[in-house]
């Protein structure tokens, strides 16, 4: 298949979530909406349900405003204003995480706000690295099977969960093959890049490992002569297509990423263990590098410098989502050590409302006369 193909594949599946939830509660299936960030999508997969990943939608919050203040991000207010404005009608359930307290608001308000879908809970400890938190951990696992249990009527097999585990290292190393061959690869643009990363979310993990698989043997047979502006992004979400079309229209290519909804959720495997829950407990465990994620030290900050230099990126873009307090709290340190190995950073804040981003536009043009200095 040639890449446009391939391409186009992934565009049609990351701009139509709603027809791709359709068309498996056609096939019979069961499908559970998994919130961000790091939810146990294994479990989910091993219990023969289709986990659905909802990050929200650029729409204007107007229902999800009776729950919610202003000043909090609007990830989480548009995913309940999806929730009760029905586009996830069908599903089974939503699995929501603690890592952060926006998080947190959003379980306990879609309870009320969307009662057609049950709520379930996976509680992580801040401490992942005692021992005693693998057992915490695994019990948040366990009320999660039994609230998808009781949701859907599916049952658990720890070794169904085993296989689910090799599918999802699997989709994992080739996400990780695919940052390195995109980096040698600029034709492919900011928007397309998107859509490959997005469309995991909706899709079966086997079925996505396929497909960017056949991507990456297009790719590797071909050879462009492009030459762009080399940058790294940063951020929880980058899916704004009005931004990555101005990267696009100013020359950039995004050469790496560190970005919670892209390369954050690839890069760690779930080790052998005596049982498939063993290894999600080490797995989170063994977590790091993440704003989300608890670190006393922000080791994230420096690995950020050294990403960048390894792909050759000129400068760092950080979407910062607008009210996201852990990226916020993370920013000023990330700045001063990129500052002090002389790599440039631009700072863009964005907003799930937003519609206008000539300010951005204007930001970026001067990033561009900067590195290109």
């Amino acid at each position: 298949m040639k890449t446009a193909e391939i391409l186009e594949q992934f565009h049609q599946v990351a701009s139509s979530p709603a027809k791709q939830k359709e068309a498996f509660l056609k096939a019979g299936k069961k499908v559970v909406l998994v919130a961000p960030v790091y939810t146990p999508e294994e479990i989910i997969h091993s219990m023969g349900l289709v986990p659905m990943a909802t990050w929200g939608a650029d729409i204007e919050l107007k229902q999800a405003k009776k729950y919610f203040p202003a000043f909090i991000c609007s990830i989480v207010q548009s995913i309940v204003e999806l929730g009760m404005n029905g586009a996830f009608d069908g599903a089974s359930a939503i699995v929501v995480p603690s890592l952060c307290d926006s998080l947190k608001v959003l379980g306990e308000n879609w309870k009320y706000a969307v009662p057609s879908i049950p709520f379930i809970p996976m509680t992580y400890p801040q401490n992942r690295k005692p021992v005693y938190a693998l057992d915490f951990v695994k019990a948040g696992y366990n009320r999660v099977i039994s609230d998808l249990e009781k949701a859907t009527g599916a049952k658990f097999e720890d070794e169904k969960l085993k296989k689910s585990i090799e599918i999802y290292n699997q989709h994992n190393a080739v996400m990780r093959k695919l940052e390195q061959v995109l980096a040698d690869h600029p034709e492919i643009t900011a928007v397309q890049r998107n859509d490959i990363y997005k469309s995991a979310g909706f899709m079966l993990k086997e079925d996505h490992t396929r497909l960017v698989n056949e991507l990456i043997d297009a790719l590797q047979e071909s050879s462009s002569d492009v030459e762009k502006i080399k940058i790294m992004t940063s951020g929880i979400l980058t899916d704004c297509p009005s931004l990555l079309s101005i990267l696009d229209q100013n020359g950039f290519q995004i050469v790496t990423n560190d970005v919670a909804a892209e390369s954050r959720q690839y890069r760690t495997d779930a080790p052998a263990a005596d049982t498939g829950l063993d290894s999600l407990a080490l797995k989170f465990s063994a977590m790091d590098n993440c704003s989300v994620l608890y670190d006393v030290e922000k080791k994230r900050v420096n690995l950020i410098v050294e990403q960048a230099r390894q792909y050759g990126a000129k400068g760092v873009l950080v979407v910062l989502t607008k009210f996201c307090d852990p990226e916020e709290f993370d920013y000023p340190l990330m700045k001063k050590a990129c500052e002090k190995e002389n790599l440039p950073v631009l700072l863009v804040e964005v907003d799930r409302q937003m519609t206008n981003y000539e300010q951005a536009r204007t930001m970026l043009e001067g990033f561009k006369d900067m590195l290109q200095a």
